[in-house]
């Protein structure tokens, strides 16, 4: 299945479940060809005929709702058109990494609420 999204990109549902969101709207992690680049107008390209990046933003997640990990965030910025074809291809046809990027090892904060409970 196919999806526009806001007039600056698509998500695109794949048969095993996998739905991948590429945006190159303002505020995306993208390079936008218009003047005003990532600072524009929300609705900047709702207004215009076109909206062209030399790179996208992409998400992904499972049936479930679940997000992929990037590594250290839910999305990844300014991807070529190779790397997001290359995502694409990837998320097609493998399960994505649902762990928790945002997961602390750090123990550090619970040791800080213990002296501030006392």
């Amino acid at each position: 299945m196919f999806v526009i999204t806001g007039h600056k990109g698509f998500k695109i549902q794949f048969p095993n479940g996998n739905t991948v969101s590429v945006q190159w709207g303002p505020g995306n992690y993208c390079n936008p060809t218009h003047e005003d680049g990532r600072g524009a107008e929300f609705d900047a390209p709702s207004k215009s005929d076109s909206w062209a990046s030399t790179t996208a933003e992409v998400a992904a997640w499972d049936k479930e709702g679940k997000w992929h990990n990037f590594g250290s965030d839910n999305v990844d910025g300014w991807l070529t058109s190779e790397e997001v074809l290359k995502f694409l291809t990837f998320a097609a046809s493998n399960s994505l990494d649902t762990t928790d990027p945002f997961v602390w090892t750090d123990d550090s904060d619970e040791e800080e609420e213990e002296v501030f409970a006392s």
